[in-house]
Formats: structure tokens, C-alpha cells, sequence
């Protein structure tokens, strides 16, 4: 955001500056508008901004008391027109002016409905604000390492689910050290992510909810903790899905994909207005299923209404979302043979029970209400409740190798129900002291968690010739399942109760200098309640932990942030930054030895945001150094707790060769150890699982220019990655890889088709390590969509 307007001759002689040859002259034609809201009500005091495309000149002024703004003298040339208003989303708009008048009116969204800003095909400019910052300032001015995904790019590369979208982000791994294959599960910068849904958390991390991109207009990444942002903020970083909302412009829409491995997606939406004055909707739904590589079955059914009431000065937003995900969980993959995976079977080549299973339903609503008070004083009230029902039946993470033979097998059954409730209040103030400008965000968070977790092992027959697998199970009628501590089989009630006060101050110290300072104070009670009697299982010393018992701890962390932006010239701008974050251990994969400490996180961050040539280079690069203490992991299904520190850097790059020729890249080079780890002191110092020393990501696209056919793109891309080690001793190792991807689409009047091919060499690669084994990566494969629209354009 900016500061409060400078003297006006000062503007106009840095225009002058700026534009060289172009001269100020009385002839020249006035720009004026008017900014309105949704309903049509003006907007006061809004800040505009005129930038010069060419040679970066800069003017600006305000609607004032009237709604309307201004520009006395405008030099011919191309501008983006630049619009800032408390409690709105920013909005931008390229400009050609003429010698002609112009009359520009603009209508801005409510903070919560405004939309991503692209200002050159598929790039990201750092004048856009993301949702995930929570203080409606650009990205530029912000001491964090900020990233936003566009739909138009997830389009691009025909992507369905998150986890192909993210890779367009840097320092991001699919897998961790101990997923189960069945939902999403995210490393950034070697240190767990968590994933938020509109900015409220969206369930386990480990046993976890796999996404899709259903209604999704962009993903953001904040990478580190978002302390005083996020209660129970994961020390790695947050992932933000940020969600279309209603226009009132009749629209409508579907896509339908198909390919490999019997995949068939269908999708549509449909938005517009009521009948009721200010009153709109929107209606996403999905139907997807995949037989899947490995016969790794999924189906994905979702629907999501969104209903948006701009009425008096309140913008209401109710949001359904229901889901029925069904998935087929591998946590061993290829088992190894020594060192790496065994390469001498098939890929199909399965370890795993045929009988597993993750299915999951998932109700959620929620509502929220903003409130413009005053051109000072935006407040944010926000609800949702979530229900989960999960169903899982999974082999164990485990098993050992004797000669040809692969005994250990188990094969877990479980049932988890999960409510999860979440009330927010915030406040945004904006206030002088002297010539220093202050938004500050003030919050209040009361949360409530329980999880009902009854779960049961059978042991399983041994494979007996591991280069020639025969499951020998035909069904789970005869196989015996108990709840012991040998088992890591128990029925609990585990219950949690969260309240947070915290505050953020995003200061304009000047026209260059900007700092963020920020805190958040969290209480949180943590009780776990056994239901059953399981032998073995025992809390500390000789306590037993069996009901009628309770076991609870109390905590009260406090999490903080500091940082600052100075802009050099043009938009080079370095930033600075440390955080410390906190993340509750609330799962129900670590309560085997009752409830635990929470963990705690340290990162300090160092970098460079740039922006040159009207965004056609946008570079984001930064340095990292991140501590985290008591870091919940599982080694086979035993909870074990360490400490782990990671150091490197990481880049994003977005090109704009030529009008038709984009390139968006990431790279991350990074060192992560283990510094303490109470359960094998000599995994001290060795790599974490699953966390790879350098990734590097590439995506590009050229429009084709041919002969009497417009609309021709043609997209490729490649992903780089290093080696994972599977064991927290470094003794397994799945191997560093690298695959090609291609797309070639063709674009005509409101509809799409698409043509594309993952894996092109048909590499055989593994995207995560574990002690078990690795989970296999697709072959080559290809995918068709076709994407339609309807109605006026949004």
C-alpha cells in the first residue's frame, strides 16, 4: 500500500523526470472516473495511481469525498491504472491514452471477493496482494517470500489437484517422511506445510484431504511460519486455496478431461445474480475418477455453492462444500533392496493388500461478514465448521527383508471422526503517526478440535519371493485385528480448545521503507481420553494409559514476526525477516504415548523482490535459515520427536520474452540435518526423510503463430529434483530424477482444447521416500480437456 499523498508538485516534477521527452502541456486531455462498490455506492478516498508503462513515471490522487478522481494532464502513453481501498482488493487495469478525454468508471470487489491481478498473460506482478497476508498489501512491500499460482497456469498444464499445481512453486516437495499416499501431504523448505482453505486450516496434515482444483482461482504460498497470522502455524509454511467468488454477470462453464489409466473428469460452474438486489451466487461441481497407475483407484465427487449479499455495508458470504473422496493408499511402493528401491520388477510391481482403502467425506460451511465501517476501520467476522468421516485400511510403514522373503506385514484398520470449529474477528485500522502510515490487523481466534480415532492391526502373511510379488491375502475375512501397543491399536477421544489474540502492523515508514511487525498469543488445552484398555501402553514411567483417565496439557506459546522492504529504485526491493512460529502436535497419529509438546520453529529469511520492463521480468529471491524443536514424526507407526535446522536459497523467475513467449522457473538449493534425535542418537547430523537437497522446476509457452490459425499454444516444462533418503540413518535413498511434460492447446471464442503428455522419456522416478519404500511416479501418460464457457465475461 501507499502512503498518504505527497505535495502534487513534487509528483508532477517526478513525472516529468520520468517520461523525458514526453511534455506537460495544457492541451493535454484530462482521465476521470468514478469508483464504485458491488452495489453500485461509491467508494471515498480511494488511492489511485497512474504508472507510465514506459519509463515507470508515476501520478496519483484520490476519489475524495465524492467518489470521483482525476487527472488534470495525462501524456499520451500506456498506463496501468492502480486502485487501493480500505476494506476492497486491490484492483489494476492496463490503459492506452490518446489525445481524447477519457472517462474510466471502476468497480472494486470486497477484500474477500477481490480477484488475482494478472497484468501480462500468465505472470505475477508484485503489485498484486494476496489473501494469505491478511492486510491487503502488495507483495512488494512485504518482508515475506510471497508466492501466487494462477488458475490461467494450473489451466495451462492441465492440471487437476493441487499437488500438480504446486511445483510451480519453489522449495515445495510432495510426500514427507511418513505419508500414506491417500491425501496431500507437503514439505516447504524441508519443514511440514499445512494446507488453509480460504484461510481457515483444512484438516490433518498426515491423514489428510487430498484437493482438488474445484472452484480454486489461485493457490498462494507464504514459505515460513506465518506466526502471528495462523494459529498453530507450521514452522515450513502455509498453502493457501483461494476460491472464484460470485459475479453478478450471468456466466457459465464446464471442462471435461480425459486420460490415461481410465481417467474421466468433469467439471462446471454457473454464477449471477438473484432476483434479490446485491445478492449473487456461484455453484462449483466435480466428478472425477481414475482406475489409476498401479491400480491405485481414486474418485473425487464435489459440489460448492457460494452465495455473496452486498447489502447496507456489509458484504455476506455463505460457502457450502461437501465432498466424497475415495483413494487407494501404497505406503510401501517399491520396496528397497539395500540402498534404493528394487529397480530389477515392474513399476506395477505392488507390496501393498489389494484391500486398502482411504475414503473420506467431508461437510463444511462457512460464513463470513465484512464490514467497511469507515474509511479507517474494516471489521471481519468469520465461521466455519467442518466434518470429516474417515475411513482408512493400510498396510504399516514397515516390514523387513530376509533374503528373498518380506515378513513384517501389517495391515491397519481405522476409523476416524473429526469436528472441527473456527470463529475469527478481525480488524483492519489504517492511522497516521505524524507522516507514518499504519495498517494494522487485530484478531481474535476461539477454535475447537476433536477427533474420535479407533484403530486395530492385523498382522499379514509374508511375501515370499519379493523379485516375483504375490500378495498372499485373498480377503481380510480371516485376518485378526487387535489393539495393543505392539499393534499401535487404541480408541481415543482426542479434544482440543484454542483461543489467540494477535496483532500485525504493516508500517510505511516512507515511500521506500516498509516494516511488518506482528504477535499473536495462544492458549490452547489439549486433552486426550481413552475409551478402551490396550496392554503395553503406557503415558510416562508406570502410568498406563487406560480410561477412566484423562490426560491433558495446557499451553500458551507466543509466536511473533519482524521485518522490513526498502525499496532501492524502480521496483528492486531487498527485504529482511525473522519469524517464530509454534505448531500444536494435534493428530492422531502422535497420541500412542498420550499428548504432546507442541513444536517450535525459528527461521530468519533474506532476499530480493524485482519487478522490471511493466512486469515482463518478475524475480523473487531469498536466503534461509530455519530451526524447528520437537518435530512430530513416524518411524514405521512409532511417534518419535527431534530437532532438524535447514539453511540454502531459492528463486521464482517469470519471463515475458516476447508477446507470445512465457517462461515461469523456481529452483531451491537447500541443507537440512537432524540436530538432535532422542530416539537414535546417531541420526544426529543426517538428512531428515524425504527432504532433497536441490529442486528445480520449468514451465514455458509460446503462442504459435501460423497462417490463417490463431489460438495455437504450445507449452512444455520440466521438473528437477535431488535424492530422498528414506530412513533417518541416510543408509535408503530413492534417486534424484528428471521429467519432461508438453502441452499443445488450441484456444477459439470462449472454449479450449488441449492435447498433453506427462513423463516424455518415460523415466522411472519416485515423488517420496520412506522407510518402507518409495512411492513410483507415473509413466508416460497423456490427458485431452476441453473447456468451455458461457454468459458474459467476469
Amino acid at each position: 500500500m501507499f502512503t498518504s499523498f505527497v505535495k502534487k508538485i513534487a509528483f508532477l516534477f517526478l513525472f516529468a523526470l520520468s517520461c523525458g521527452a514526453h511534455q506537460v502541456v495544457a492541451q493535454e486531455p484530462a482521465l476521470t472516473g468514478q469508483i464504485i462498490d458491488p452495489s453500485g455506492a461509491v467508494v471515498v478516498n480511494a488511492n489511485v495511481t497512474l504508472s507510465n508503462s514506459q519509463t515507470q513515471g508515476i501520478l496519483r490522487t484520490s476519489s475524495g469525498s465524492t467518489g470521483v478522481y482525476s487527472f488534470t494532464t495525462v501524456p499520451p502513453a500506456t498506463y496501468t491504472v492502480t486502485i487501493t481501498a480500505t476494506g476492497f482488493g486491490l484492483r489494476q487495469i492496463p490503459l492506452t491514452v490518446t489525445n481524447q478525454p477519457r472517462t474510466l468508471d471502476i468497480k472494486l470487489q470486497l477484500e474477500s471477493a477481490s480477484q488475482s491481478v494478472t497484468v501480462q498473460g500468465e505472470g505475477v506482478a508484485l503489485q498484486q496482494t494476496a489473501a494469505v497476508g491478511k492486510t491487503n498489501t502488495r507483495l512488494e512491500e512485504m518482508p515475506l517470500s510471497i508466492q501466487i499460482i494462477g488458475r490461467e497456469l494450473a489451466n495451462a498444464q492441465g492440471d487437476l489437484s493441487l499437488k500438480d499445481t504446486i511445483r510451480n512453486s519453489s522449495g515445495v516437495v510432495q510426500g514427507g517422511s511418513d505419508g500414506f499416499g491417500f491425501g496431500d501431504r507437503f514439505q516447504i523448505r524441508g519443514l511440514e506445510a499445512r494446507i488453509y482453505n480460504d484461510g481457515f486450516s483444512d484438516g490433518d496434515e498426515r491423514n489428510g484431504i487430498p484437493h482438488s482444483l474445484n472452484g480454486v482461482e489461485r493457490i498462494e504460498v507464504l514459505e515460513g511460519p506465518g506466526s502471528s497470522l495462523f494459529g498453530s502455524g507450521p514452522p515450513g509454511g502455509t498453502i493457501n486455496m483461494v476460491h472464484f467468488m460470485p459475479s453478478p454477470a450471468l456466466h457459465y462453464g464446464g471442462t471435461f478431461q480425459a486420460g490415461s489409466f481410465d481417467l474421466y473428469s468433469g467439471s462446471a460452474f454457473l454464477t449471477g445474480a438473484t432476483r434479490i438486489h446485491g445478492l449473487n451466487y456461484r455453484i462449483d461441481g466435480l466428478a472425477q475418477h481414475e482406475n489409476g497407475f498401479r491400480a491405485l483407484e481414486s474418485a473425487d465427487y464435489e459440489l460448492r455453492p457460494v452465495l455473496s449479499w452486498n447489502v447496507g455495508h456489509h458484504f455476506l458470504t455463505f460457502v457450502g462444500d461437501g465432498r466424497s473422496l475415495q483413494a487407494t493408499p501404497d505406503p510401501a511402493g517399491l520396496i528397497y533392496l539395500g540402498a534404493t528401491p528394487i529397480a530389477s520388477v515392474s513399476r506395477t510391481a505392488k507390496y501393498s493388500t489389494p484391500f486398502s482403502l482411504g475414503d473420506q467425506s467431508l461437510a463444511r460451511s462457512t460464513l463470513s461478514d465484512v464490514w467497511p465501517v469507515s474509511s479507517s476501520l474494516t471489521v471481519t467476522n468469520r465461521f466455519s465448521y467442518m466434518y470429516r468421516n474417515l475411513s482408512i485400511l493400510r498396510n504399516g510403514d514397515g516390514g523387513t527383508i530376509t533374503g528373498t522373503v518380506f515378513s513384517g506385514r501389517q495391515l491397519r484398520k481405522q476409523h476416524d471422526v473429526l469436528n472441527d470449529f473456527d470463529y475469527e474477528a478481525e480488524a483492519v485500522w489504517i492511522f497516521h503517526t505524524g507522516r507514518i502510515r499504519h495498517t494494522l490487523l487485530t484478531g481474535f481466534e476461539a477454535q475447537h478440535q476433536s477427533i474420535d480415532d479407533n484403530r486395530a492391526t492385523a498382522d499379514l502373511p509374508n511375501i515370499t519371493d519379493i523379485f516375483h510379488p504375490v500378495v498372499p491375502e485373498t480377503s481380510t475375512a480371516g485376518l485378526v485385528f487387535l489393539q495393543d501397543a505392539k499393534h499401535s491399536g487404541f480408541h481415543d477421544n482426542l479434544s482440543a480448545n484454542y483461543f489467540g489474540l494477535y496483532a500485525t502492523d504493516q508500517i510505511d515508514v516512507t515511500q521506500r521503507l516498509k516494516v511488518r511487525v506482528g504477535g499473536r498469543q495462544d492458549w490452547w488445552d489439549t486433552t486426550l481420553t481413552p475409551k478402551v484398555f490396550v496392554p503395553g501402553r503406557i503415558f510416562t514411567g508406570t502410568t498406563l494409559i487406560e480410561p477412566p483417565a484423562q490426560f491433558s496439557r495446557d499451553d500458551s506459546p507466543f509466536s511473533w514476526n519482524a521485518g522490513a522492504t526498502y525499496r532501492l529504485f524502480g521496483n528492486v526491493s531487498p527485504f529482511f525477516g525473522v519469524a517464530r512460529s509454534n505448531l500444536v502436535n494435534f493428530t492422531s497419529e502422535a497420541t500412542q504415548n498420550g499428548v504432546q509438546a507442541p513444536e517450535n520453529g525459528l527461521q530468519y529469511e533474506a532476499g530480493l523482490k524485482l519487478s522490471a520492463f511493466n512486469n515482463r521480468v518478475v524475480v523473487t529471491g531469498a536466503a534461509f535459515d530455519v530451526k524447528r524443536n520437537n518435530v512430530f514424526t513416524l518411524v514405521g507407526d512409532v511417534p518419535v520427536f527431534n530437532d532438524q535446522k535447514t539453511n540454502g536459497g531459492e528463486a521464482n523467475v517469470q519471463l515475458l520474452i516476447t508477446r507470445r513467449w512465457k517462461i515461469s522457473a523456481n529452483g531451491t538449493g537447500q541443507h537440512t540435518w537432524l540436530t538432535d534425535n532422542p530416539s537414535n542418537t546417531a541420526a544426529t547430523g543426517k538428512r531428515p526423510v524425504g527432504v532433497p537437497q536441490h529442486i528445480f522446476n520449468l514451465w514455458t509457452t509460446y503462442d504459435v503463430k501460423l497462417p490463417r490459425i490463431h489460438g495455437l499454444n504450445l507449452g512444455g516444462g520440466l521438473t528437477n529434483r535431488d535424492r530422498m533418503f528414506g530412513d533417518i540413518l541416510n543408509t535408503k535413498f530413492v534417486p534424484d530424477y528428471t521429467t519432461l511434460d508438453s502441452v499443445l492447446s488450441y484456444t477459439a471464442h470462449r472454449w479450449n482444447a488441449s492435447l498433453g503428455f506427462r513423463n516424455l522419456t518415460d523415466t522411472r522416478y519416485f515423488v517420496a521416500a520412506n522407510g518402507a519404500g518409495g512411492f513410483v511416479g507415473v509413466p508416460r501418460s497423456f490427458f485431452v480437456t476441453v473447456r468451455k464457457s458461457f454468459g458474459s465475461d467476469r
